[in-house]
């Protein structure tokens, strides 16, 4: 497999870790050095070794794993979104960040945005691709999509009032890109 088609690849596998990290950046009003290495890290990092798991359980086991990746994905993306829509609407005292940078949320947006990273190592196995250079492109490409998102997510959020429609923003795109997954896996 050629370097373009590797590049292309990791691409289209970074635009949900690049849209989820713009939902964080309209969060976090103090963006700082940590925000962008810990969310961008994670992204990049789970996009890189989701495919060397898919790569090295093989073809045996894909037929099991497919069939309910997406539900995981879905699940995961509808309770943080859910979860940002009711913080927008939380009463300013009942109101408390929750640094999607931080702790479980952040493992659960990581494991969300690279579950597809887990189907393409399937494939890269199944048609005998050398793993190590898609792995490295692939958590090249979502560590800096990511930073790019988080840095523009931040940027169009301000104020207090824009932070909280961008919460409602946030939350639905979240839970779109959980319609999607479902959508392209044709649950409905």
């Amino acid at each position: 497999m050629d370097f373009i088609t590797i590049f292309f690849i990791a691409v289209a596998l970074a635009m949900d870790a690049f849209a989820v990290a713009i939902t964080a950046g309209f969060q976090i009003q103090k963006l700082n050095k940590r925000h962008f290495f810990r969310l961008s890290w994670h992204f990049g990092l789970f996009q890189a070794v989701m495919p060397v798991i898919g790569w090295y359980s093989g073809i045996s086991v894909i037929r099991f794993i497919e069939k309910y990746d997406h539900w995981v994905a879905f699940l995961l993306l509808m309770w943080v979104g859910f979860g940002m829509i009711k913080g927008a609407f939380a009463d300013e005292e009942d109101k408390k960040f929750i640094d999607p940078t931080r702790g479980r949320r952040l493992v659960m947006l990581s494991v969300a945005t690279s579950i597809d990273a887990l189907a393409v190592g399937f494939s890269l196995a199944a048609l005998k691709v050398s793993i190590l250079l898609p792995v490295i492109v692939i958590g090249l490409v979502a560590l800096i999509f990511t930073s790019i998102g988080l840095f523009v997510g931040n940027r169009f959020s301000s104020s207090a009032k824009a932070g909280e429609r961008a919460e409602i923003i946030g939350g639905v795109v979240l839970i779109s890109i959980g319609l999607k997954i479902l959508h392209e896996h044709q649950v409905f």
